[in-house]
């Protein structure tokens, strides 16, 4: 049974957070099990550091074994100083604050921290995909994981470009994945759109593909999800329960809380983008959450002046392929089949809506621009157009009826009013 505590309409108190998590855990069947807890990177608002306070406080000394692991999917691992400020305790003293917990990088880049769990068989990736894709595809997944006896989620829920809403399973797929998984689900996202996607509630393509793939790992799946108020440490709701169950009644939660609907397009946005983006491959989310409300031949101008990077675990393979709608690759398969399906998704995720053809081009529903560190000539290389940040008036954006600013941009969506 799912365990439900707050709503939209309330922010919840530390008090009653720990009081929730604490009676949740000495409920449940913990003892002298290998616990092993996925937790979000610094990508995500999240009150981190008291909610495993509280998970530590439940289980140390109960479980056999304790662990915390950043679900980084394939973002760059985090040094000592950065999962300090993460988890909230002095650099090289994680014991002060979490006693016998052994707190780990999910290491995707290391093959032999990974294992296989089996396959989805390609019949059956084609049913759940609606003949989209065809051939199987691996479920590799960090061995810690697969080893461990429980394996709890603690993580936040916001609407997600690939799966619809974040969260649940996805921080097993591809949060401590191997590549096959995660390349498969991005790309299968790509295909039906992030447009299409972005905030759809339920079991999308792509959530139906994680939870198949979540069905596989032998330990079993626990989930503290929450919903937290973009860009601070407040929450409105947390559950507990199952990967699945605990995820959509969080999704539910945050469908109310960090969906914002207008009643006709604009022309342009100004994305403030969130200073917890430290390169293009997440500052990207920037464009996904508004793309929406953005009429034809509309802009959307990423405002990120401290942003100098693409991507440093995929910066090169970006630039090798550029950014483009979803149709200038499905067209071109052969051209760009052999690239990573999972950079292939990003640059269509980024790029938005448009259509392909040989004699008339690529035609982009929309002109994506970077007002960034990243200079010019970079930018343009990578099909994208330049706005220096320093030419933008933030206030005089604002007061243009056909401009929405999205401030700390990057985790709320922006839809039409249906």
């Amino acid at each position: 049974m799912t365990r439900v505590l707050g709503s939209a309409q309330e922010t919840l108190t530390p008090e009653a957070v720990d009081t929730f998590v604490r009676a949740a855990l000495d409920a449940d069947d913990y003892t002298a099990k290998r616990v092993c807890v996925l937790v979000p990177d610094a990508t995500r608002s999240c009150p981190l550091p008291p909610l495993l306070d509280s998970v530590h406080a439940a289980l140390h000394g109960r479980v056999a074994e304790l662990t915390f692991m950043v679900a980084l999917g394939t973002h760059p691992a985090m040094t000592e100083r950065q999962l300090a400020a993460l988890f909230g305790y002095p650099p090289g003293h994680s014991e002060q604050r979490y006693p016998g917990v052994t707190i780990r990088n999910h290491e995707w880049w290391r093959p032999e921290a990974l294992v296989s769990v089996g396959t989805i068989p390609g019949a059956e990736l084609a049913e759940l995909s609606g003949g989209r894709l065809r051939d199987p595809v691996e479920v590799r997944l960090n061995r810690a994981v697969a080893d461990s006896d429980v394996t709890l989620v603690v993580g936040p829920v916001f609407p997600h470009e690939v799966v619809g809403f974040s969260g649940g399973n996805k921080y097993l797929f591809p949060g401590v994945a191997g590549q096959e998984v995660i390349d498969v689900s991005h790309w299968l996202g790509a295909l039906i759109t992030s447009a299409e996607i972005i905030g759809t509630r339920g079991i999308t393509p792509v959530r139906e593909l994680i939870n198949r793939a979540a069905a596989r790992v032998p330990s079993e799946l626990r989930c503290f999800s929450l919903v937290v108020e973009s860009g601070t440490t407040d929450l409105h709701a947390l559950t507990y329960g199952g990967t699945q169950d605990a995820w959509a009644a969080a999704a539910d939660i945050t469908a109310q809380v960090d969906v914002r609907y207008l009643d006709a397009p604009v022309r342009r946005v100004l994305s403030l983008v969130s200073d917890r983006y430290d390169e293009l491959w997440t500052a990207a989310k920037g464009m996904y959450k508004v793309e929406p409300v953005v009429a034809d031949g509309g802009q959307v101008v990423l405002y990120a002046p401290q942003l100098t990077e693409v991507s440093l675990t995929h910066g090169t393979a970006i630039a090798e392929v550029g950014y483009h709608c979803r149709d200038y690759f499905v067209k071109q398969w052969d051209r760009f089949r052999h690239h990573p399906w999972g950079v292939l998704a990003h640059s269509t995720h980024l790029r938005g809506g448009g259509t392909y053809d040989e004699s008339a081009g690529e035609q982009c529903r929309i002109e994506v621009t970077l007002a960034t560190g990243i200079d010019p000539e970079t930018t343009r290389a990578l099909g994208l157009s330049y706005l220096d940040p320093r030419s933008i008036d933030i206030a005089a954006w604002e007061r243009d009826p056909q401009t929405l600013v999205a401030r700390n941009a990057g985790e709320i969506l922006y839809k039409l009013r249906p």
